[in-house]
């Protein structure tokens, strides 16, 4: 019976999505919706609770009010529209917020399923400063009980759950750890802990700074303005804006942060939908005075937010763009809270570049599947939708930002997907030898023959199929994943980070390509100053 009450509950909830979008239409078709329109929707209300209440009554299993509506109802309504509005159940808005906050409480610990193929939980990598990391829990460590619950019938959300919890609260947490015959129990005080989405703010040469952007959330712009502060933008020389894997976030964090590189008064991006007028942003703030030259790195997962910061930074031949060409995704989306801790994310707008672009890729006739993975053609332009950048350039719309230097990242062999991908080998080998080694190394340490012997052996134990000669061809490459690896154990995610990036071959790329950056803004002053000059 509580089951029954429940579902009847959710029926309000689908007449109010339907009067939320109603009411935010509403006011661009005179005000009101028209009288048809709401005996249309009454209509359709009807019906589906008929169809419920049939179902319910009648279904040959019990029926779960969640599944039907949650996952049923609401979704399916939301996929007849676009690939980007969604309703968030009461976990996914928690997480939704979570990243927008930019922290959360716990013990600060990426877990994940055994890459050993066990059925454990293990723990990916604990975050630098974090209480898991303070207390040495390692990459590879078992998580084997959570408050004394076991965790082998636990899914890895339950198990999250479990680690979260209110700042100053305890858990006590039992790991496995690969050398160690007896499990080791741990009592964690759980912490903030930070979600950082500036992951790294450096020298990568001298006078060159790189700031990688993981994503835009509440804190992206303080955190850009701290970390080039603490570098000294008076010193810069050039910058390499890494937006690679970038999914987006908040529109108003790549506004802010677009703004910080962009002369003031600028646009940055401009949005308008069927209830909206058109809604330009401009730099309010400005770049003041510094145009240092920046390359801004970007591929197929660059998105969202992070496309708009690299259109504007094109637009404006402000950065010259290297990669691949972004995922396209020019719809803005509004998040409604609703009701029982839930959240409804629903296209209200399309934004364009300051040229006028609309990036968003075409996903009529397709399968969601294929809209976010079958990418047949990334590199086509839409003819349909030419524009000029300030200095001229042309730049198309309709399908992603195109970068003005093609970079594509060499694809695995099958020798080096079988050990990174497939057997997870760096990262187990890591996990074994430091359950018999202390998990220490030298600072600039890196892999000598005696190690990469032993890797050797362990993948012979462990029945990887190679040569010889695969081994001998990749020797290099092998120990700069192990070196990698290595440091992400002994030092922390943030130092392995480091050394990734510095060996990073298209940072290096970036690098020598801060020149034609150069060029660009100063082509472009030339030109804009000659239009005036008419």
């Amino acid at each position: 019976m509580a089951e029954r009450r429940r579902s009847i509950f959710f029926v309000p909830l689908i007449l109010a999505v339907c009067s939320l979008a109603g009411g935010l239409y509403g006011p661009g078709l005179e005000g009101a919706a028209s009288p048809g329109a709401d005996q249309e929707i009454d209509a359709s209300v009807k019906a589906f609770t008929k169809v419920l209440v049939l179902v319910e009554e009648n279904f040959a299993e019990p029926v779960s009010p969640d599944k039907v509506i949650y996952k049923g109802a609401i979704l399916g309504m939301l996929r007849t529209l676009d690939p980007h509005s969604t309703f968030f159940d009461p976990r996914d808005y928690q997480l939704l917020r979570e990243e927008q906050k930019g922290h959360y409480f716990g013990v600060g610990m990426q877990i994940g399923a055994s890459r050993t193929g066990n059925g454990k939980t293990m723990v990916i990598e604990p975050f630098p400063g974090s209480p898991a990391y303070r207390a040495g829990i390692r990459p590879g460590d078992y998580i084997l009980a959570v408050d004394e619950r076991p965790t082998d019938k636990l899914n890895l959300n339950e198990i999250a759950d479990l680690l979260k919890g209110p700042r100053g609260t305890k858990v006590k947490v039992t790991f496995g750890r690969e050398g160690s015959d007896r499990p080791f129990t741990i009592l964690l005080t759980r912490d903030e802990i930070p979600r950082k989405s500036v992951k790294d703010t450096f020298w990568v040469r001298p006078g060159i700074a790189y700031l990688d952007i993981d994503q835009f959330n509440e804190n992206t712009s303080r955190e850009v303005e701290e970390g080039i502060r603490r570098l000294g933008e008076q010193n810069f020389r050039g910058l390499i804006l890494d937006l690679r894997g970038n999914p987006g976030g908040l529109l108003n964090e790549g506004v802010a942060v677009a703004d910080r590189f962009l002369r003031k008064g600028q646009t940055i991006v401009s949005h308008r939908g069927r209830a909206s007028a058109e809604k330009p942003y401009a730099a309010k703030v400005g770049n003041s005075g510094y145009d240092y030259p920046i390359v801004a790195l970007v591929n197929g997962n660059s998105a969202s937010a992070a496309e708009i910061v690299a259109g504007a930074l094109q637009d404006h031949d402000r950065a010259w763009i290297l990669g691949e060409r972004t995922f396209g995704k020019g719809l803005v989306q509004t998040v409604y809270p609703l009701t029982e801790n839930t959240g409804l994310a629903l296209t209200t707008a399309h934004y364009y570049t300051p040229s006028g672009r609309l990036i968003q890729r075409d996903y009529s006739n397709i399968s969601f599947l294929d809209y976010y993975y079958g990418r047949k053609d990334p590199d086509s332009n839409v003819p349909q939708d030419v524009k000029l950048t300030d200095s001229g350039r042309t730049v198309y719309g309709g399908g992603g930002i195109a970068p003005d230097e093609k970079y594509a990242t060499a694809k695995l062999d099958r020798f080096q997907t079988d050990l990174k991908l497939r057997k997870w080998a760096f990262f187990n080998f890591t996990s074994k030898y430091f359950g018999t080694h202390e998990a220490k190394l030298p600072k600039n340490w890196a892999p000598d023959e005696d190690i990469l012997n032993e890797f050797h052996r362990y993948l012979l134990q462990e029945g990887v199929n190679f040569t010889e000669a695969d081994f001998a061809q990749h020797h290099d490459w092998i120990r700069s994943e192990l070196r990698y690896e290595m440091y992400l154990s002994a030092f922390s995610v943030d130092e392995a980070r480091r050394l990734a990036i510095e060996n990073d071959g298209e940072v290096t790329r970036a690098i020598d390509s801060l020149p034609k950056a150069k060029a660009l803004i100063e082509n472009a002053k030339r030109v804009v100053a000659q239009r005036v000059r008419k």
